[in-house]
Formats: structure tokens, sequence, C-alpha cells
């Protein structure tokens, strides 16, 4: 190989290097504006349609509730009847198509009036099904007490719960049901968006380091002390005061692309699920690990003890039983100064651990100080 051939490989070879783009978010996907944040909203409505699968007259909210419905389109339950009409009272409505529901959904923070958002419906009485129901007109209110939104629609419900012959089956959980775009918004939340000098961006996750990257990367585009960090979570931003302005600005800013830190170290155990997750920054120190299960396993035999045929003895039924147990050898495995995530999996997978195994052995490793991560259970 000659040397203008050698050099114009390593050339060739160092543009790609430097080309080779650098893993980095955009501002959008670290933080969010504080003016923009979603607030809960809450109300009690009426499911009707079901196929008698809703509550019954022993819950009373539910009979007062469709009685206060019927009172406003003008059916007239209360006062004087009839000797025919007594017979179905108010005191003895039975109302197995209808179901008191709990209606709950998230108003987002720059909603306008007309616009729709889903809610979440969730029965509150003795209703066994809410699948094929229809929510009748709903106010959501605020914590305020104020009400932002209207909600009706069909449900839609996807747990099942069918018995017959004394068999049950059950998928999911039926009483609890969703209404894509089932709520329209009345009203307003105000907003520092349009007032304030400074706007407040909150990161995602609180982390000084990847602040202090948001802050430089913002005022490297804009120029000046645009940004400035008050804490590890928040980033003041000085904002234009036209509002067209304003607006253009925060869609450049949300887009600007930042390194972010490395994160936490974390081992995230769900005992329930027997779902490990371990990040990459997860590190262990020296230690030795032997993790075995002794399992016992207990065998009944039944057998019959005939005595002779010139004997006097009686024919007795025998029980007998075997107990065996059993312990794996398996071997222990050393784990060296700062090893990583791989060759926590590595060794694991070695000794086929299981995941109820796994997590007493990363349990036992945070108990001991080997583990150098924050150890979270859910």
């Amino acid at each position: 190989m000659t040397f203008q051939t050698w050099m114009k490989t390593s050339c060739l070879w160092l543009a790609c290097v430097l080309a080779t783009p650098v893993w980095a978010d955009r501002v959008k996907d670290l933080a969010t504006l504080a003016a923009q944040r979603p607030n809960q909203l809450i109300g009690f409505g009426l499911v009707v349609g079901l196929q008698g699968t809703g509550d019954d007259a022993s819950v009373p909210f539910t009979t007062q509730s469709m009685k206060a419905l019927l009172a406003q389109m003008g059916v007239r339950i209360d006062g004087p009847m009839s000797d025919f009409e007594q017979v179905t009272s108010a005191s003895r409505i039975d109302i197995k198509n209808a179901a008191a529901v709990m209606v709950t959904a998230d108003l987002p923070g720059f909603a306008k009036p007309g616009q729709r958002i889903d809610v979440n419906i969730s029965a509150i009485g003795k209703a066994s099904n809410l699948r094929g129901g229809n929510l009748v007109m709903t106010a959501l209110r605020g914590v305020d007490g104020e009400i932002y939104a209207l909600a009706q629609g069909a449900l839609t419900a996807t747990g099942i719960d069918a018995a017959a012959a004394g068999s049950k089956v059950a998928i999911g959980v039926p009483t609890a049901a969703r209404i894509p775009g089932g709520a329209i918004v009345e009203r307003t939340v105000d907003t520092p968006f349009e007032k304030s000098e400074h706007l407040i961006l909150n990161l995602r996750d609180n982390d000084y380091s990847t602040s202090s990257a948001v802050v430089s990367a913002i005022n490297a585009k804009f120029g000046g002390e645009v940004a400035q960090a008050l804490d590890g979570t928040s980033i003041s931003v000085r904002a234009p005061q036209d509002l067209n302005q304003r607006v253009t600005f925060m869609g450049m800013l949300e887009n600007i692309e930042v390194t972010p830190s490395e994160p936490n170290a974390r081992v995230v155990i769900n005992s329930r699920t027997g779902t490990v997750v371990i990040n990459r920054a997860v590190r262990v120190t020296a230690a030795a690990v032997s993790h075995g299960t002794i399992s016992v396993a207990i065998t009944a035999t039944n057998e019959v003890s005939q005595p002779n045929a010139l004997g006097q003895g009686q024919t007795t039924p025998v029980q007998n039983a075997d107990i065996a147990v059993t312990e794996p050898n398996k071997p222990m495995f050393l784990f060296k100064p700062g090893v990583d995530l791989r060759d926590i999996v590595d060794a694991v997978n070695q000794i086929g651990a299981s995941p109820s195994s796994l997590i007493a052995i990363l349990e036992a490793l945070k108990t001991s100080g080997s583990l150098r991560a924050e150890l979270i259970i859910i």
C-alpha cells in the first residue's frame, strides 16, 4: 500500500468516525412545560342498557340517582299512586339494567372547549359487568368543584365474565370500562403561558447533569442567558412577549437535541410477576454467590392389607408415604469488582436461576453492600 493510499484510507476512516451521530434526546422528550400540566376530573354517573348485570334494589344511591334523573325528565315516580302503580313504587324499584359508576378523566393543560378527551368508568355498586352499557350524561368536576367537561357515550369494556352449570370464566376486569373521546371539554384552565415573562421547564427525572446540559444547549441555540437552571428539575426560560413569536420560540426550543447524563443505577423488581429490570449503570463489587433450592417431594400410595384366608384379621386400607429430598449441586460464581450488566446476566444464566431465584440473589447482594444500585420493589 502506497503512502497516498494509506492517507486516503485514514482520512476516510476519520471522517466516518467524526460523522457518527452522537446519541441525544430532544428537549420535549426530557422535560415538560409547567403550564402544560394535566388536571384530574371526577364525576358520578349512571350506566344503562346492561343485560341484567347492573345494581339491584339493595344499592340505595343507584335508585336515588335514577329517581333524580327521571324527575329531571318529567317522569314522576313519587306522590299518590293507584293500587296498580304501588307495585312498582320507588321503594321497591329493582334496576338490574343500570349501574352507578365513577367517571374519571385527565384534562390536558391547553384543552379548549369543544375538544374531546378520554374517560374511564368504574362500577361502585354491585354491578358484575358493564359490557354493552351506555353512560348517561355526567358532569366532570375539578378539585375546585367547577364543571370542566361533560361525558356520555357507549362503553368499551374488554373484560368478560361468564358462568354456567357451576363453572365460571373471568377474563380481565368486566366492571371497568373506557370511552375514547367520551367527554367534551366545556371550560379551559387558566395557564401562565400567555402572561408570564419566564416559562418553566420541568425535567421528567431530577438530574443536575441533565439540567445543566439542557441550559447549555438552549443558550447555545438562542445566545445570551435565555435559560437558567433553578435546581435539578426546573429550568427558567425567558420567552418573547408576542404570542405568535412565543409559540415559534417554543417550537424551536423543544426540538433542541441534548445529550442527557447516564441514569441512576436501578434494579426494579416486580415480585408478583417475577419481572426484573436492570439498567446498564448497575455495578457489583467483589462478591461470591452460591444459590440453591431444596425441594421436598411427598408421594402417598394407597394399599390394602388383606389377611390370610384362615386368619382372624380384617381387610384394612393402608396409606404409605415416600419422602424424597433433593438439593441441586449448583456451583458458586464470583463477581469481580466493577462488573457490569452483561456479566451479571451471564453469571445468573450459567446456574440456570429462575426469576424468583434472581430476585433472591439481587436482594442478598443489596443487603451485603455489593450491589451499587437502588433496589426498587413494586
